[in-house]
């Protein structure tokens, strides 16, 4: 969705990176090395009919998609099927699209299992690309993601024609007239009604708790006694949520870049105000500059264009003030990102957004042939469903001061945003903040980032703290980007390393700077 504000909990490769999977084939493309799943373990979930407790995943050669082409190598798709309604196991089913590649070595640990944020994000095409940063873990465990329900390949849900989003692009995302405030939530509601269309019965089905309850049937089917899970930035939530739930089966498990469980709507836009406004303030400071006086010259930038857009390379498209936020957004996920950010802001100043229109075309997965990519659109539909506020546009109102005093580059459309992202949304939400506490479970490390501008250092203690007593470790990077693993800290791959392959739990509070 071009307006997009609420920036996506996603690892800041899976904004960009693509690589396909479909879901598994049969006859000459069969090929997993002779080897099928371990097939179901011992703990079988609770309630869950017997068809879908014994079924055995077919795995086969991926297939591409036509927003990718399929991994090749040794990656292998399957397709599990689950209840739809996990309120009534033995009703309509839906499947889900896996992707796995074996363990490397010889001494296994089973299957390690991830999700990669959003929500909403691809795992099928994710996981492929993500496999050289985890070529430590790979040689014990077989890599495993999935699309969930609701998302690509596992029931996706796209809201929106390619020309109704780009459409949208002309909707102010922070309205400064009563006209435009009408337009706004006219627009949220126009989304709502054409996911509702789309998703059909699924609509009121796609929670995080329902996707908790896939993953431990996936493990069931997987063979696997206890869940090994890998979790980043929304996937913690998931995995918090999954804890809570089955506490008995959580083996090993890491939370990277952390979702706050007890932020709700209103919190969690603030953690973000807060959390990009920090980024960017290091960002600036990087380039020399004092924090104050480089975010009010952005400030000033984003005036002008919500006045009059700039023009660009792209036939019939301007940078709008939304879309060059969006583009702001996208380089400071990584502190590799910075000096693109710096080539994009020297260019709007000088007139041309051509650069920050690139940046956030990358973000809202808009290819060169003007196809979007439906990320967005299942974030909003999961996210709504799990979210049951509902704010006002006088509620948001009110507190749009607090938001722009937090950040002001970032703050107003993140507080313009809690009025219109689930505004007039077809199905009431589940709760205010997920539960996550999860008593006699194994230690879970948490793992923070200092510098996340998009899930704030400060919720990974939050997270710890309500996973409960001797359950969360917290463990610290003083770094810059959204994540920690694998993002050039040697300390601490190291301690998520050994914990994962040697079940060494690392000292809670334990800091790499």
């Amino acid at each position: 969705m071009a307006r997009l504000v609420r920036w996506t909990a996603l690892t800041a490769a899976a904004a960009l990176l693509t690589a396909g999977c479909g879901g598994g084939s049969s006859g000459d493309d069969r090929d997993d090395g002779g080897r099928s799943s371990a097939g179901p373990s011992a703990a079988a979930p609770t309630g869950v009919p017997e068809s879908l407790a014994s079924q055995t995943l077919d795995w086969t050669r991926c297939k591409g998609t036509a927003d990718a082409p399929a991994p090749g190598g040794d990656w292998r798709c399957a397709t599990l099927e689950a209840p739809l309604d996990w309120s009534d196991p033995d009703g309509e089913t839906i499947d889900l699209a896996l992707i796995r590649a074996r363990a490397t070595g010889d001494e296994g640990l089973g299957s390690l299992l991830f999700n990669f944020g959003g929500p909403g994000g691809s795992g099928v095409s994710m996981m492929p690309s993500y496999a050289d940063t985890v070529s430590s873990l790979h040689k014990r465990y077989d890599l495993v993601s999935w699309d969930p329900r609701g998302v690509a390949a596992s029931e996706g849900v796209r809201c929106r024609s390619d020309e109704a989003i780009e459409d949208a692009e002309s909707v102010d995302s922070t309205p400064d007239t009563p006209a435009e405030e009408q337009a706004y939530l006219q627009d949220a509601a126009d989304f709502g009604q054409g996911c509702e269309k789309a998703a059909g019965k699924l609509m009121g089905h796609v929670s995080t708790t329902d996707t908790a309850r896939d993953m431990d049937l996936m493990r069931h089917v997987l063979g696997d006694e206890k869940m090994h899970y890998f979790g980043i930035s929304y996937g913690t939530e998931l995995g918090g949520v999954y804890a809570h739930l089955f506490p008995r089966q959580v083996g090993r498990v890491v939370l990277d870049a952390v979702v706050d469980p007890g932020a709700d709507t209103m919190g969690h836009a603030e953690n973000q105000a807060r959390g990009f406004q920090r980024a960017l303030d290091d960002y600036l400071k990087s380039t020399g500059q004092e924090p104050e006086q480089g975010a009010r010259k952005i400030t000033d930038l984003l005036e002008r264009l919500d006045a009059e857009p700039l023009p660009t390379s792209s036939p019939g498209r301007k940078l709008t003030q939304t879309l060059a936020l969006t583009g702001i957004v996208l380089p400071l996920y990584s502190e590799s990102g910075w000096p693109t950010l710096t080539s994009a802001l020297a260019a709007a100043e000088k007139g041309d957004g051509s650069e920050l229109l690139a940046l956030a075309d990358g973000y809202n997965e808009r290819d060169p042939s003007g196809h979007y990519g439906t990320t967005t659109h299942s974030q909003r539909v999961i996210s709504c469903l799990d979210d049951k506020q509902r704010p006002t546009l006088e509620e948001t109102k009110r507190l749009l001061p607090r938001f722009e005093k937090v950040s002001p580059v970032f703050g107003p459309f993140l507080g313009w945003d809690t009025a219109g992202w689930c505004h007039d949304w077809p199905v009431a939400g589940q709760h205010e903040t997920p539960e996550v506490s999860a008593p006699g479970a194994d230690p879970i490390l948490v793992v923070g980032n200092t510098g996340d501008p998009a899930t704030p250092y400060e919720g990974a203690r939050r997270m710890a703290d309500e996973l409960g007593k001797d359950v969360g470790v917290v463990l610290t990077w003083k770094g810059e980007g959204h994540g920690a693993y694998g993002s050039g800290s040697d300390c601490v791959d190291s301690a998520v390393d050994a914990y994962l392959l040697k079940g060494t739990v690392p000292k809670d509070g334990k800091v790499c700077s």
